[in-house]
């Protein structure tokens, strides 16, 4: 009988096979995964490459390729977007499934395993996030150094892999990936870096777990991106994450101000707003994302 972990993989290649027929491509090269509030970026990043090779040549429903929950969370469309930006052919989710919808892990990071098997190499993730390190503004986009991952799940547990996939005993020591962030950082120099502390949610933290998570040394909060980077790390793709700051986490607020009630509907409004900006911050640096000689 087939272990947990290969029926996955086969479950991420099956959708990966009809996304190929319902694209009319066979493969492609970088995958954009979008969180709350960005799906705006996705026309953005069209919008911003040059055309002919902006133009979208399709556009799936999850639905029809298997594997994917239905979305239940506002601001996440169920959709995936094919397109060239440049030379670089793209796939764009236009929103994520996540453990707090009461997914299990393997829905969770079926997108970023249908794009490796799709072809895959680079994988972009975004998310929206709290703020926990001081100086950060909202509106901001940060990209990820590392991560802790508090969920206290793996998309790596189970029965472990068949001989055709890697050992599940995966090094994360350079899971984001230090030449894409330089190549983000040469397009932008204002980005900064930080750590990103993944939580199970869907609740947001209290003030103490901020200042526990200061303590453990992470600079922004959400509840996605670290199963799906370990899960595209594990299948030898290159990953990039940016977190939009949305709001300032809990209990923290801008100097002379008190401390703001956070609310989702929030998060996704800062998220549309700065989607233009970051559609065209992508739209700059996929054209060459791929590693020389790719």
């Amino acid at each position: 009988m087939a272990g947990q972990v290969p029926d996955q993989f086969a479950a991420a290649a099956a959708s990966a096979g009809r996304l190929a027929r319902r694209t009319g491509r066979p493969g492609h090269d970088v995958a954009v995964i979008l969180g709350s509030g960005w799906a705006r970026a996705a026309d953005a990043l069209v919008t911003a490459a040059a055309p002919p090779a902006g133009e979208a040549t399709a556009e799936v429903p999850l639905a029809e390729l298997g594997g994917f929950p239905p979305p239940t969370v506002p601001g996440h469309v169920p959709a995936v977007r094919s397109a060239a930006v440049g030379a670089v052919r793209v796939l764009v989710f236009l929103g994520r499934t996540h453990l707090y919808e009461g997914n299990p892990v393997a829905a969770v990071v079926h997108g970023v395993r249908t794009a490796a098997a799709a072809g895959c190499r680079v994988i972009v993730l975004t998310n929206a996030a709290g703020g926990i390190r001081a100086g950060y503004q909202v509106g901001q986009a940060v990209l990820v150094s590392d991560h802790l991952n508090l969920t206290g799940r793996s998309p790596l547990a189970g029965d472990p892999p068949s001989g055709r996939y890697p050992s599940r005993f995966t090094d994360l020591t350079n899971l984001y990936s230090r030449r894409l962030r330089a190549l983000a950082t040469k397009a932008d120099p204002s980005l900064a870096e930080g750590v990103y502390a993944a939580l199970p949610g869907p609740h947001y933290e209290t003030p103490a777990e901020i200042r526990m998570l200061r303590a453990l040394g992470a600079d922004l909060v959400g509840m996605s991106t670290a199963l799906e980077a370990i899960a595209a790390h594990h299948l030898g793709a290159e990953v990039l994450a940016i977190s939009l700051v949305t709001n300032l986490a809990a209990g923290l607020s801008a100097p002379g101000l008190e401390p703001r009630r956070l609310d989702h509907a929030e998060v996704g409004a800062v998220g549309r707003a700065a989607a233009a900006r970051t559609g065209a911050l992508l739209a700059e640096i996929l054209p060459d994302v791929l590693p020389a000689g790719g």
